[in-house]
């Protein structure tokens, strides 16, 4: 690589703006930045692997190691959750703003229609996935979807699964399945699939396809979209928030506390 290598400049931007909060990495990039990225990895044609991290999964990432590892393996990682952002500021930790993985998703929908990118679907319901095509046919009428799967298969499909998303021709892999599953699976399989960009969404269908409202703006930007939607669903998500949430507080405070001891002794 030399400087004028575009590749090369993109791998000195994302170290440079490589940051950790908690034991989970966090790339300093904004929603544009972020977006600029994958454009030029689908021109390109370079293989990137995105990730988001919110409360409950960097959580999950300090008791599970294999998805510490698929997560700090990604090429780019951001900040899903206005709670982590507001945690990692609180900690010096500079991080310009929250690059929501539904908002990415959405973003990337249009680019991918603007710039002639073919687009696969990966997770969720069968019915969702009709829900989202329904809905992408309305949006991005001139989007070219390559090819779309649910969710629900064994891993002996993998392979099968594999081999019809890179037959497809797509530029563009969304998975739409829960944590550590997702992640698991793209770090499995990121060397053989030919999808330029890679990305898990999460629950992000379940969102466009209209199964699940967003929480509004201000509730967001309160940092209470977690209790939106536990409002939906109470009884799958209440101990799930509730446990996650408890334990980023505490780590949060141990961090602070610790800054506060360390700043003691330099003085």
């Amino acid at each position: 690589m030399n400087a004028h290598d575009p590749a090369w400049a993109q791998h000195r931007l994302l170290a440079s703006r490589r940051r950790e909060f908690l034991g989970a990495p966090i790339h300093a990039l904004t929603m544009a930045e972020t977006l600029a990225i994958a454009d030029e990895a689908m021109t390109l044609r370079r293989p990137l692997h995105h990730v988001v991290v919110n409360v409950a999964k960097l959580v999950n990432m300090r008791n599970n190691a294999e998805l510490h590892e698929d997560v700090a393996t990604a090429d780019v990682v951001n900040v899903d959750g206005i709670g982590l952002l507001w945690g990692a500021r609180l900690c010096g930790v500079a991080l310009p703003e929250r690059v929501a993985g539904v908002d990415i998703m959405i973003n990337l929908l249009s680019l991918c229609d603007t710039r002639g990118y073919r687009l696969f679907l990966l997770g969720a319901e069968q019915s969702v996935l009709d829900a989202v095509r329904m809905r992408l046919a309305r949006d991005h009428p001139g989007l070219v979807v390559a090819g779309m799967r649910n969710g629900y298969f064994k891993p002996e499909d993998e392979a099968g699964i594999v081999e019809a998303i890179n037959a497809s021709g797509a530029d563009c892999l969304l998975v739409a399945m829960p944590t550590p599953r997702k992640e698991r699976f793209l770090k499995r399989y990121r060397d053989e699939l030919t999808p330029s960009f890679v990305m898990g969404v999460g629950g992000s269908f379940d969102v466009y396809g209209g199964k699940v409202a967003r929480a509004p703006k201000l509730v967001q930007a309160a940092g209470l979209e977690w209790l939106f939607r536990v409002a939906q669903e109470p009884r799958r998500l209440w101990r799930r928030y509730y446990d996650t949430n408890t334990a980023y507080a505490a780590l949060l405070c141990r961090e602070l506390w610790g800054r506060r001891g360390r700043r003691k002794v330099d003085l």
